[in-house]
Formats: structure tokens, C-alpha cells, sequence
């Protein structure tokens, strides 16, 4: 007498994988579709390069001088502590509700003070280099 549970592990599987083989089969249209558009655009565009088409082009004006051009560094530098600062907050929100469950409260406590050490400590660093004195 056969196995009945070799005969259902064997469709389980194979169930299983066709699931799979269904997803597959879709990324690989996908990307032939993707490529059959990028393969009709190539032969079918007219290819005329004249020297005003080789041209820099940026908002309509002739380019004129040298391509390079001074920024300041400063509005990064805000622009970098801003998203840390929003990226930490953002962690604060799971912290919270972490630390109404019943006993979390004292590990999550300590484990915050931490992280907001390592902050202050960061923003002090920042202050201490001149990094936020707005000149």
C-alpha cells in the first residue's frame, strides 16, 4: 500500500512552485515588454544629430561661460542634519508604544536615553565645529 502522505507533499510542492512560475512568467513579459518598446524606439526615431541638437541645453538659454558654479556647502550640511533629525524621530514613534506595553518599560527607558545620548552628543559635535553658526 502507497504512502498517501508522499503523494501529498509531492502536489503540495508542485503547487507551491507554480505559484511561483506564475510570477516569474510575469517579470519575463515585463521586462520583454520593456525591451520589444526600448528596440521599436531605437529603429524607429530619425537620427539627425545637427551641432545645435549637440549642444549643452538647460532651460532654454544658451550655455555661456564655464559649466562649473560655486555652491554654498552650508545648506547640505542643513539639509543632512534635518533628515537625521527626522529619520530619529520617526524611531521615537515605535519607542513609544514599545514602552506602554507591560514590562518593556525600563529597558525601552534606558535604551532611549541611549539614543538620545548618542544625538546630543552628535549635535553637540556639529555645534562645537561651527557646523550650525549660520555666517
Amino acid at each position: 500500500m502507497p504512502e498517501p502522505t508522499v503523494v501529498t507533499t509531492t502536489v503540495a510542492a508542485a503547487d507551491y512552485f507554480q505559484s511561483y512560475s506564475v510570477v516569474g512568467l510575469l517579470a519575463v513579459v515585463g521586462v520583454l515588454f520593456v525591451a520589444v518598446a526600448f528596440g521599436a524606439g531605437r529603429l524607429l526615431r530619425p537620427v539627425v544629430p545637427t551641432p545645435e541638437k549637440l549642444l549643452t541645453y538647460e532651460c532654454g538659454v544658451d550655455p555661456v561661460g564655464e559649466g562649473w558654479a560655486h555652491t554654498q556647502v552650508r545648506y547640505y550640511v542643513y539639509a543632512f542634519l534635518y533628515v537625521i533629525f527626522a529619520v530619529d524621530s520617526i524611531f521615537l514613534f515605535p519607542w513609544a508604544t514599545v514602552f506602554a506595553a507591560p514590562g518593556y518599560g525600563a529597558a525601552t527607558l534606558v535604551e532611549m536615553f541611549i539614543f538620545l545620548g548618542f544625538l546630543a552628543v552628535g549635535l553637540l559635535y556639529a555645534y562645537k565645529k561651527g557646523v550650525l553658526a549660520w555666517t
